[in-house]
């Protein structure tokens, strides 16, 4: 079964104003997916860059929502108040790096099924339905499966961890 991930394809539909203030979609669209900055292509997953915003409270105006359409090809934005969203899809018989973030991830598994293993050695099957809070951990993310894993992600920038003293920041690692 051929599983190309490249001609993939997420619409996006997004709200806006009018001039009279009253509500419009502003923007009903195909989005193609991409890598991510971390990883140069060493990996099959594909992601598509929904939205991004980069400070809190999030400004709605119009301009704003050209920088914030343009998602965010990276997985720590670093403004300390930023969000990320996006569709991961995973291709079956490939992982991620072993990686952590200095964000805290909500991840939906919207279809297929995926190992998430973590670098203390335990590893947790993951299936559509399914929810992880991902709270700056490293882990990698499995398919051993047949049919390609969707998750969407939310992205909010964090603080890194810190434990026994010792902060753990950022990591992507493709050797683990």
């Amino acid at each position: 079964m051929n599983h190309d991930l490249s001609e993939l394809r997420v619409r996006r539909i997004v709200t806006g104003h009018n001039e009279a203030g009253e509500a419009v979609v502003a923007a009903d669209e195909q989005i193609a997916g991409t890598g991510l900055a971390e990883d140069e292509g060493r990996t099959s997953a594909t992601f598509f860059q929904l939205w991004a915003t980069y400070e809190m409270p999030v400004d709605l105006g119009d301009e704003a929502a050209a920088r914030q359409g343009a998602g965010s090809t990276t997985t720590i934005v670093g403004s300390r108040s930023a969000s990320v969203l996006r569709i991961g899809v995973l291709a079956p018989g490939t992982r991620s790096p072993m990686h952590r973030t200095e964000s805290l991830d909500y991840g939906i598994c919207l279809e297929g099924e995926c190992d998430m293993e973590l670098d203390g050695g335990e590893t947790v099957s993951v299936r559509a339905g399914d929810v992880i809070v991902q709270r700056g951990t490293n882990h990698l993310w499995h398919n051993r499966g047949s049919v390609p894993c969707r998750f969407a992600w939310i992205l909010l920038d964090a603080e890194p961890v810190e434990v026994g003293g010792r902060r753990l920041g950022a990591s992507w690692r493709h050797d683990a």
